[in-house]
């Protein structure tokens, strides 16, 4: 057999240097300087006890955002979640992650075996499980400072006053109670007892819901003349309590009709004085004898904003508001939702109609709300939504349901100021 190469032995190699060849492709190349000493752009420095990076990008892009300074474990302000169901343990319970201000550390259920089992999850001592008839002995527990209730509506007046004389501030979910008495009961007690009551409008700590106020409020597009919130959603066959009047209060309008009435409030920082609804419910379905399955109404307010709002529990899901003002408009996609928020305005450009989208950073709404009375509590100021900031809504909502029985026009008393019933504005984060 012939070889294109004859058979080298390792002396062979050697000799024709062949082995020196091969080495000296093999070899290493040759050592660097030695590491650069690092960078200040990528050191950072210590300001105020958090860590901050000068801006490392070009001025076309966007800088990025500082990194979170969360207060250390033992400083922040302690929660306790009463009622576990799905928004604590699909929503609230996560968000604590991401908080910077607040903690969980206390538990309240009438599910034990939940309770146990949620608690080690989220490293709650087992002793700061509490079950409904033991809730007041929470007041023996100092590292409860703020109740989380997230109860049924129904629930919400009982437990924020028994919270209230255990000498805990209170976060109450939306709506507040099922009627505007017992919301107010619940702001005079809270008040009494010298805590804090805010309302969990998580809506108004979202970015994009914040960008667009600030745009609208701003001028620049001129007078705000309409709004179009909708809320809507298909509700499965499956028995629960949003259709039982005594624990709901009412339908689509208090679950998810209140998020169109309160953002057309906090957008224009108005109240409305005049009020227009209409009820529709399926006759044959046994799930709306007690509740409405939706609503449409409508909110004049004193500048001449106009409102028109939808809510059901029949319609596949839509959660977006538009606000068309003088010169563009501002649409805000899923604002309502969770997650997956955009921002779309139009304005002229020269000759041209100009589309722009906005893109902010991401945000958890409830890590927001909770670190937001976390940070009330801790220096001692209002928050943004505070007792009257529910009250006020349960005040329209009963102004249509009126309007829709009777069908004549209810008018509302006027309320002097913007934003009469919020507290200070909201701090940017950092």
């Amino acid at each position: 057999m012939s070889l294109l190469f004859p058979p080298l032995s390792r002396r062979g190699l050697v000799g024709t240097g062949t082995l020196g060849l091969l080495g000296a492709g093999l070899a290493r190349p040759a050592a660097a300087a030695g590491p650069q000493p690092p960078q200040p752009a990528d050191i950072g420095r210590v300001e105020n006890g958090r860590v901050t990076f000068p801006n490392w990008k070009g001025e076309a892009d966007r800088p990025s955002p500082p990194p979170p300074a969360p207060l250390p474990p033992g400083q922040r302000v302690g929660f306790a979640l009463v009622g576990l169901g799905r928004l604590s343990l699909e929503e609230l319970l996560p968000a604590f992650g991401e908080c910077r201000r607040a903690r969980p550390v206390a538990l309240v259920s009438g599910t034990p075996e939940k309770a146990r089992a949620v608690a080690e999850q989220y490293g709650i001592r087992r002793e700061a499980i509490y079950d409904y008839a033991s809730f007041d002995s929470i007041r023996d527990n100092p590292d409860i400072q703020v109740v989380y209730v997230v109860l049924p509506n129904g629930m919400h007046h009982e437990f924020t006053l028994r919270a209230a004389r255990a000498g805990k501030h209170v976060l109450c979910e939306k709506p507040m109670a099922n009627t505007a008495a017992e919301a107010q009961e619940m702001v005079e007690a809270c008040r009494a007892a010298g805590v804090k009551l805010m309302v969990a409008y998580r809506c108004q700590h979202e970015p994009y819901n914040r960008q667009a106020v600030d745009l609208l409020r701003a001028g620049e597009l001129g007078r705000p003349r309409f709004m179009e919130a909708m809320n809507t959603q298909v509700q499965g066959e499956v028995a629960q309590w949003r259709f039982s009047k005594a624990l709901a209060g009412g339908g689509a309008l208090p679950d998810i009709g209140l998020y169109c009435l309160n953002a057309a409030r906090f957008y224009s920082g108005e109240e409305p004085v005049e009020v227009f609804a209409r009820i529709d419910s399926p006759r044959d379905d046994p799930r709306y004898r007690e509740v409405e399955e939706s609503m449409a109404f409508m909110l004049r307010f004193p500048s001449g904003l106009i409102a028109n709002c939808a809510c059901s529990y029949g319609a596949h899901e839509s959660k977006d508001l538009r606000v068309r003002l003088e010169k563009g408009w501002i649409d805000v996609e899923n604002a309502f939702a969770y997650r997956g928020q955009s921002l779309r305005l139009a304005r002229r450009v020269g000759k041209a109609e100009g589309i722009e989208e906005r893109r902010l950073g991401q945000r958890n709404q409830f890590a927001a709300e909770m670190d937001h009375m976390a940070q009330c509590v801790l220096a001692g100021r209002a928050p943004r939504t505070p007792g009257e900031e529910g009250l006020q809504d349960h005040r329209v909502m009963e102004a249509l349901y009126e309007r829709a029985r009777s069908g004549g026009p209810v008018g509302l008393p006027a309320v002097a100021g913007p934003d009469a019933t919020r507290g200070p504005g909201l701090e940017e984060e950092g």
